[in-house]
């Protein structure tokens, strides 16, 4: 059993209004990475591995260039990027990460998320030294030995290369995204990557049972209905 890690397409929109609120969430994330990075996918490798993974989430292409074009511009919005962590139902760990433009709005809501599912909500860096924060890169292949050694030359830090059911699974520090990215891609020509993500792995895991299991899939449901939560991680193992 390998590193678990959230993959974005399990919990992808089943309604229309749903789908709208995931394009919103990529149209944000996309204008503030084009806007702190630059506007060329070429140039901002966070913002090419952003773009790839909306297009796999099926965002139409004009909710990307919008949000590029808005960028370009250098009006709109001004989102900052903002964290909240705490203790979810079963007293697992959970960090929230938002994109706002109203911090005291957010907050509000995100902690009302908490309170009302009977979760106590905490002080920055409460959790977050239970997770890694991690880029994780997933592709077909088999040879982790060549994988390893292509980073290795390119001066990558590799925290581990996991090899199952011919899926190789690349994880290094978060700091290491575009370099690690750029090595894989010059080593492996054509290389397509199922997940190429920054996210908060935990490093270990909480049961949530019984009565909790209804109260956790709440809390989730609601944070997720905040336009400011891009993403919600957890170290939660839920009872089926």
């Amino acid at each position: 059993m390998g590193r678990a890690y959230q993959n974005r397409k399990e919990s992808m929109a089943k309604t229309a209004a749903a789908k709208t609120k995931v394009y919103s969430k990529y149209g944000r994330e996309i204008y503030m990475c084009a806007k702190s990075g630059g506007i060329d996918p070429q140039a901002n490798l966070t913002l090419r591995g952003l773009i790839d993974r909306a297009k796999k989430d099926q965002v139409p292409s004009h909710v990307i260039e919008k949000a590029i074009d808005k960028a370009k511009g250098g009006g709109g919005e001004d989102y900052s990027p903002a964290r909240y962590e705490g203790y979810g139902p079963g007293n697992c760990m959970v960090i929230v990460d938002c994109l706002t433009d109203n911090p005291n709005r957010t907050f509000g809501d995100v902690r009302l998320a908490f309170t009302k599912t009977k979760c106590k909500i905490g002080t920055p860096g409460a959790v977050a030294h239970m997770f890694d924060h991690c880029a994780i890169f997933a592709f077909t292949g088999q040879d982790e030995e060549a994988v390893l050694e292509a980073l290795m030359e390119a001066d990558v830090d590799v925290t581990d290369i996991e090899n199952e059911d011919g899926r190789i699974t690349v994880f290094t520090p978060n700091t290491e995204y575009a370099k690690a990215k750029q090595a894989l891609e010059a080593a492996f020509e054509g290389i397509e990557f199922d997940v190429d993500e920054i996210q908060f792995l935990p490093k270990t895991t909480t049961p949530v049972e019984g009565d909790d299991v209804a109260m956790f899939e709440k809390f989730l449901d609601m944070l997720n209905e905040l336009d400011d939560v891009q993403n919600v991680y957890h170290n939660a193992e839920v009872s089926d």
